[in-house]
């Protein structure tokens, strides 16, 4: 019984993942029909969008990534909406989800806020930066911006492949800069049944590389939790639930700083907004019933290689080839 709901969610798996890649294309063929028969709707696209980030935010769960790591790269590649609209909207969709998970997560003792604070203002700084650089970037030229997200797209499904996260990594001495800011604390495992210590190792090194992951947050729109949680558990030796915890409660400092950027500047229009964020919150929901069947790993690989193709797609659209039309 339980295999065969296995393969049916594995069936339900690839089902939306087909839709995803395949959605834009249909969505053009109607606008298309559309336009030759001079009948135009405001709500056309909205409702497309709704239906596409519905199944973003349930593979993004069950993948164990951001919704705006998938979001920015999947719209700008295949919606007719330009770059910019997109980035913002993006920031806008990490940070809904990181406001919703942020006070449970601090509640709860997982989410450390000494660890948060020295991390967040490094990131949010740099994060201003990047929005606008990156702006500046597709005022000459948006393609620029593009293959530059094509980059870091691959890049980042490089690092989902290779990095190994450890639950419970062993520091055995703490150095001084993680010591003079008091980098230290303990939680509940609720699963192991005990009180677990952690501390802070390799420090100056981690927050050196939160000045790269703030500016390539608010450059490209793309929240920060990929990065966020390979440098705290890898880097920094900060167990993998507090890491995961502190990330999410990071982003909403982090992405703030970038959106109130995009937002000045009309970049976060509520048509595209709206849609997507309630879209994916929804799918949210959605995916983390479907997770308690579902084989997450297998999940992340698919996630993986569709994030493979979209950064291929944004170059690809950059460059102007046409290869991936």
């Amino acid at each position: 019984m339980v295999n065969i709901r296995a393969r049916s969610v594995g069936w339900l798996i690839g089902s939306l993942m087909v839709f995803v890649l395949s959605c834009p294309s249909l969505a053009f063929a109607a606008e298309q029909a559309t336009v030759a028969t001079a009948v135009k709707t405001w709500w056309f696209w909205p409702v497309i969008l709704f239906v596409f980030c519905l199944v973003l935010g349930i593979l993004a769960v069950m993948a164990g990534v951001g919704g705006g790591v998938l979001y920015v790269p999947l719209v700008s590649g295949f919606f007719p909406l330009h770059i910019d609209f997109v980035r913002g909207v993006g920031l806008m969709v990490a940070l809904a989800g990181a406001l919703a998970a942020g006070p449970g997560l601090l509640r709860r003792n997982l989410a450390n806020l000494r660890l948060a604070l020295p991390v967040a203002l490094i990131a949010s700084t740099c994060s201003i930066v990047g929005a606008m650089l990156g702006l500046y970037l597709s005022s000459l030229n948006p393609d620029i911006i593009q293959i530059c997200l094509g980059v870091t797209i691959v890049g980042i499904a490089i690092l989902l492949l290779v990095s190994k996260n450890t639950e419970k990594p062993v520091v055995n001495k703490q150095d001084a800069i993680g010591l003079a800011l008091g980098l230290r604390g303990a939680y509940w495992d609720d699963g192991a049944r005990e009180s677990v210590e952690w501390k802070t190792h390799r420090t100056l090194l981690s927050l050196c590389m939160f000045i790269l992951v703030g500016l390539l947050a608010g450059m490209f729109g793309l929240g920060a939790g990929w990065a966020n949680v390979p440098v705290l558990n890898l880097l920094m030796g900060v167990p993998l639930k507090v890491s995961v915890a502190t990330s999410k409660f990071l982003l909403s400092i982090t992405d703030t700083s970038a959106a109130w950027i995009y937002m000045n500047r009309g970049c976060v229009i509520p048509l595209i907004g709206v849609p997507s964020i309630v879209g994916l919150m929804l799918g949210s929901l959605i995916g983390v019933k479907i997770l308690a069947v579902a084989k997450p790993k297998m999940i992340r690989y698919m996630v993986i290689a569709v994030l493979f193709f979209a950064g291929l797609k944004a170059m690809d659209k950059g460059l102007g080839l046409g290869i991936l039309e």
